[in-house]
């Protein structure tokens, strides 16, 4: 299947949007899923709850690794390739994660599955550019926004109602007919793009890929109480593989890490503002669980039904933002939105102990609706403020920025609760309403002369 010049024809741009988005769809939930799950994979594979706590590490540590240097192979075999590629190796992955029988063999398939999963992100958005038409990549990027935002409210859901019917191997095992079906409809739609014809550069990847799992590693330790020593070590490496991996690339035409993106302002604050709006997204998510329960004193049942109305307005509002961003100013749909998440949140940290669920639902709606409302026209900023021919680098910078914000955000709330246990939740939801203050400023300088230049 070749590319057209702007889209695709509707008869093959609908089966290709159905394969990305069952791809990125499957990698989200799978996350979602499996966090909800892990008291059940302990007793189920013979472990401790300590230790089971890599299944998630495993996934996520090979995610941010291999993020961008994927999205730079993407460049010399095609995006269409990756996805694909990446597609199959989380089926087979999935399969083997369902037929693991102890701790070991679970991590090492959740790695691979990390891997194919960082292949199907690093590309997800460049295909799309490509998908539909200019004039249609806003509402195009706010379905895909709906698809991850379904995912996250859908996943706690999924989860019980798996476990409820059969083990939990199925959690895994239920990714094979619909990764299936994706890869079905993606051979026969995806769009063929042309290549760079740059050489993938080998140790390159492998400075990337330590640079952002060490600086991740490092960030954890440090907020877990490690030995400083083990911390600045770690975090030295990373920065070391940083240092080398950009002398490495100094002047190449396609960077790895997209440094010359980010020498256009409009890219560059887009990123902040991603980072920022993720970052306060990841305090939220993390604190929120222990606010309900330790202080407010829900179950946590009632805790999951409470938090659903947040990721449940972000899937409505995304459409609603995506027809908006082909409209309106992006900087302004995204400013919009990221105050409302600074007021949202804010709300939540003032919450007393009589709080109704009432009180707290429209909370949680307002800051779901200052999430959307940013989510898919920062993302058409990103992507569009970008050469057409760097889209694949372009992608990576979308999913690192998230991957990162999110990190950073699960990070900061160990920290406050390092510093105080019974006001940490409250700490981190005010940390969280200043990175969406931030991030709404970041979104405004997009409005300045300057700050317009792609």
């Amino acid at each position: 299947m070749s590319s057209v010049a702007d889209g695709l024809p509707l008869d093959k741009r609908l089966p290709a949007v159905i394969a990305i988005s069952l791809g990125i769809g499957m990698a989200t939930l799978d996350t979602a899923i499996v966090n909800t799950a892990l008291p059940t994979l302990a007793e189920g594979i013979g472990t401790d709850s300590a230790s089971v706590i890599w299944v998630v590490n495993a996934y996520q540590l090979a995610i941010i690794a291999t993020v961008l240097p994927f999205a730079s192979l993407s460049d010399v075999l095609g995006h269409r390739r990756v996805y694909l590629g990446g597609l199959l190796l989380f089926i087979v992955s999935s399969l083997f994660c369902g037929l693991a029988g102890s701790l070991l063999t679970l991590t090492a398939a959740r790695v691979a599955q990390g891997l194919g999963a960082a292949a199907i992100m690093s590309v997800n958005t460049a295909l799309l550019r490509h998908i539909y038409p200019s004039k249609m990549l806003g509402r195009g990027l706010g379905y895909n926004s709906l698809v991850v935002g379904l995912a996250f409210t859908l996943g706690p859901t999924a989860a019980s109602a798996i476990l409820s019917v059969a083990t939990w191997h199925w959690l895994y095992l239920i990714n094979v007919p619909l990764g299936l079906l994706a890869l079905g409809l993606g051979v026969r739609s995806l769009p063929t793009l042309p290549m760079t014809g740059h050489a993938f550069d080998r140790l390159a990847a492998v400075l990337c890929a330590g640079l952002f799992a060490l600086l991740v590693l490092g960030l954890g330790t440090a907020v877990h109480g490690a030995q400083g020593a083990l911390t600045l070590g770690v975090i030295a490496v990373a920065l070391v593989c940083g240092v080398l991996l950009l002398r490495r690339q100094a002047g190449h035409p396609a960077p790895m890490l997209a440094l010359d993106l980010f020498k256009r302002p409009v890219f560059a604050l887009s990123s902040l503002t991603a980072v920022c709006a993720f970052s306060a997204q990841g305090l939220a998510f993390v604190s929120l669980p222990f606010l309900l329960q330790a202080v407010l004193g829900h179950s946590q049942v009632e805790t999951g039904f409470l938090m659903t109305p947040w990721p449940a307005v972000v899937a409505v509002m995304a459409l609603v933002a995506g027809r908006l961003a082909d409209r309106v100013s992006l900087g302004v749909l995204c400013g919009i939105g990221l105050l409302m998440l600074s007021v949202g949140m804010a709300a939540l940290a003032t919450l007393g102990s009589g709080a109704s669920a009432f009180d707290i639902g429209w909370r949680m709606a307002l800051c779901g609706a200052g999430f959307g409302f940013f989510q898919s026209p920062n993302l058409k900023a990103l992507m569009t403020s970008a050469p057409l021919a760097r889209s694949g680098g372009a992608s990576g910078i979308v999913a690192i920025s998230r991957l990162l914000g999110q990190t950073l955000g699960a990070s900061l709330v160990a920290l406050c609760f390092h510093l105080s246990v019974g006001s940490g939740p409250h700490y981190a939801l005010w940390l969280g309403c200043g990175f969406a203050l931030v991030g709404a400023v970041a979104s405004g300088l997009r409005l300045l002369p300057y700050g317009k230049k792609g």
